[in-house]
């Protein structure tokens, strides 16, 4: 699943990236291979994206979000 996908108070692993995703931006906020993320909270029309990981709360577009694959656990 996609993270952009993940249900708000949901947690889920990151699994993997797409080919087109700006891996290396994402990389560096945290978002790896492995870590567990959180959904927190989506603005109202959609984006972007408060999500929990490495133990903060990061904002992300959901466009971005798009690109970063999940597992629920």
């Amino acid at each position: 699943m996609r993270l952009s996908a993940l249900p708000a108070g949901k947690t889920a692993q990151i699994h993997s990236f797409t080919k087109s995703a700006p891996e290396l931006i994402l990389m560096e906020m945290g978002c790896v291979p492995g870590a567990f993320v959180q959904m927190d909270r989506t603005a109202p029309l959609g984006d972007p994206l408060a999500i929990r990981i490495a133990g903060y709360c990061l904002a992300i577009r959901k466009q971005d979000a798009d690109h970063v694959w999940v597992q629920t656990l």
